[in-house]
């Protein structure tokens, strides 16, 4: 059971953590870029310890990252 609520989360939770700091920062790199150092350091401290997970946490990144930049390309477009 806990093997899938971390899957899921992986799933989910980097991708909206860069939707979330995209949107606060106003920059989707900068939020990307501070996804990505709150996973490595969960990598460091080894609640990601499995290398499926990791692959998980790359393509919901790079889901995010592109949620972040249709964000951005809408609300420049409804303007």
């Amino acid at each position: 059971m806990f093997e899938i609520v971390r899957i899921f989360s992986a799933f989910i939770m980097p991708g909206l953590l860069v939707l979330l700091f995209s949107r606060v920062t106003y920059n989707r790199v900068i939020g990307l870029i501070l996804t990505v150092a709150l996973i490595a350091a969960s990598v460091y401290k080894g609640y990601t310890d499995t290398f499926y997970l990791i692959v998980i946490d790359a393509f919901s990144l790079t889901a995010g990252f592109w949620l972040a930049a249709k964000m951005k390309h809408r609300a420049v477009k409804n303007s």
